[in-house]
């Protein structure tokens, strides 16, 4: 009989590749960890580790069956969850993925009416980028996501949130502070800041700009908001911002936000799950609360 504890190895060698960091995720000795692979290859009749003498890596058979072990493993994970939520499915944790364009403008508005509206659950937040944080929800290691929503999301369960708009962050001097009614077109022939590649934000707004007649300036890449914040600030160039971004910042004569007309640039914030997820009364919880918190903000 395969045990559980032998598809956690496999998994742990396939995310370290390496013996003793595989044995410290797991908790166990290199020996325990290395003796049982052998046992499960032996139980196989499967090589599916090739050990180094300074790396390890899977065979291709390791490489596949690895991923069967890993729903094997989110399966018995949803299936404590599920007996602990039959005891109380608003007690417990809940491991919340959000981006880094989102987490510290949207958190503040939030967290006190979840941990107001959800006492016994312990949030612990995590921040990342888009991909991974859909391919760590769809390994079992995240619960939730709150995120903009992307087409490639559509394997995923997602609830809708709120609409966001996008404003544009210009210098003090900058011409289009003139304009009254500013709409995307008055960005014809403009270069426009952006994030480096891997931020959605960064595709999301260059794809209205790029419908605008906009340029991307390819001289420069904010790794943050706040690193594009303080280049538009200096006088380096123009932006488009998330409203929320701009909201508790303190007024500086050297940076203007400006609102578009109808119709707004906006990016859609939608909560993901996995299909099939065990804690939907929580996650209906969730998703009520957040509507509420930001309702009137955005």
């Amino acid at each position: 009989m395969i045990k559980l504890r032998d598809l956690e190895y496999l998994d742990a060698i396939e995310q370290h590749r390496h013996f003793g960091k595989a044995a410290a995720a797991c908790f166990v000795s290199q020996p325990t960890l290395s003796g049982q692979l052998m046992k499960l290859e032996e139980q196989l009749g499967l090589q599916l580790v090739e050990r180094h003498r300074h790396n390890v890596m899977l065979t291709p058979a390791g490489e596949k069956l690895v991923v069967d072990a890993r729903k094997v493993l989110n399966a018995a994970q949803d299936f404590e969850r599920q007996a602990k939520n039959l005891l109380d499915p608003f007690a417990g944790d809940i491991h919340m993925g959000l981006i880094p364009t989102l987490a510290p403008y949207l958190l503040p508005h939030v967290m006190a009416p979840l941990t107001n509206e959800l006492p016994n659950i312990q949030f612990l937040l995590h921040e990342n980028q888009t991909k991974v944080l859909l391919q760590k929800l769809d390994e079992g290691k995240l619960d939730v996501l709150v995120l903009p929503y992307l087409e490639e999301m559509n394997k995923f369960e997602c609830y809708d949130l709120f609409d966001e708009p996008l404003v544009l962050a210009t210098p003090e001097s900058h011409p289009l502070n003139n304009e009254t009614d500013l709409s995307l077109h008055h960005l014809h022939e403009h270069n426009i800041l952006t994030l480096e590649d891997g931020h959605c934000l960064k595709d999301q707004a260059m794809g209205y700009c790029f419908s605008a007649g906009a340029k991307e300036d390819a001289s420069f890449q904010a790794t943050s908001l706040e690193t594009l914040r303080h280049m538009v600030a200096n006088g380096a160039g123009i932006t488009l911002l998330p409203a929320l971004a701009t909201m508790g910042v303190s007024t500086s004569n050297s940076i203007a936000y400006l609102p578009f007309s109808a119709p707004q640039p906006t990016r859609k914030i939608s909560l993901v799950i996995r299909p099939n997820y065990s804690r939907m009364q929580c996650v209906r919880k969730i998703v009520a609360t957040i509507r509420h918190a930001v309702k009137g903000i955005v």
